[in-house]
């Protein structure tokens, strides 16, 4: 139901309830509530593309009713007993579990694009800032290995920070291990496709999600490896306004195709039609 068609009443209630509103980051205008719902957080001003969590992602990626979670138990451990200033990493990882309702930083399960059916991986920056951990490149790994096992396509959505610190080299070590288990389903002509979504940076960046066959990203990601303020101050150089975006990537060829939210899943029927199984 558009603005124009609402009752007098039902306007003056919307312009009563701040609730009902919220404000682009981007353009900062502000939009009502509903339809920013039903255009999945796209701003139907600007364009901007809001953060997704896991499940709504995959909500509006895979056929309805199709989605099967698996590995779902894998959760982060702590071999460090990692303590910093804000307390112990384990407590921290409770307390985003309960908020999140994840047990870790990726969903994988397997389900279907207009009837084909893949295999994903979805990951959530809510939980400790999509880092990857060694719980998550198990999840990546053992989905991959479902994808392999079953001759199925792989399809991996990134929205990270980068690797998870607190696990040490543990969370380092993931980096080979999921771009080996990603690179195994070339032996079957498998596809895997990456997806960047906002923020796709660090340790994530720098392994799995560059290495796909094709990468597909939304308008206007955050896509890189080290922070802007970093790099200009080791070459001493100011960056374009457009660096580590979307558009940047694209022109440079670290990305195939740019995909509105809205186009995503027929994007990638489209181009699993081109794989034979």
């Amino acid at each position: 139901m558009g603005w124009f068609s609402k009752s007098q009443d039902e306007k003056k209630k919307i312009r009563k309830s701040p609730e009902l509103w919220l404000r682009c980051k981007a353009c900062k205008k502000h939009i009502f509530k509903e339809d920013w719902h039903n255009q999945h957080s796209v701003c139907p001003q600007c364009n901007y593309h809001g953060r997704l969590t896991a499940y709504e992602r995959i909500g509006i990626t895979l056929d309805v009713g199709t989605f099967k979670e698996i590995n779902e138990e894998i959760h982060p451990g702590d071999p460090l007993d990692f303590v910093d200033g804000k307390g112990k990493y384990s407590d921290r990882v409770e307390e985003t579990r309960t908020k999140s309702g994840l047990n870790e930083s990726i969903v994988t399960g397997t389900g279907s694009i207009e009837g084909k059916p893949v295999v994903v991986g979805v990951m959530d920056f809510r939980f400790l800032g999509g880092s990857l951990g060694s719980g998550t490149g198990e999840k990546i790994l053992r989905a991959a290995n479902y994808a392999y096992d079953h001759k199925l396509p792989l399809i991996i959505f990134s929205a990270s920070g980068g690797a998870r610190m607190h696990e040490g080299l543990l969370s380092l070590m993931q980096m080979a291990k999921t771009c080996a288990a990603v690179k195994r389903l070339a032996t079957k002509n498998l596809p895997y496709i990456s997806v960047l979504t906002d923020p796709t940076t660090g340790g994530v960046s720098a392994s799995f999600a560059m290495v796909g066959d094709v990468h597909l990203a939304e308008p206007g990601a955050l896509i890189g490896f080290a922070g802007r303020r970093v790099i200009e101050q080791t070459i001493k150089q100011k960056l374009p306004d457009d660096f580590q975006t979307s558009e940047y990537l694209l022109e440079h060829g670290f990305v195939d195709r740019i995909v509105q939210r809205g186009e995503i899943k027929h994007t990638l029927s489209l181009l699993l039609s081109f794989y034979n199984r």
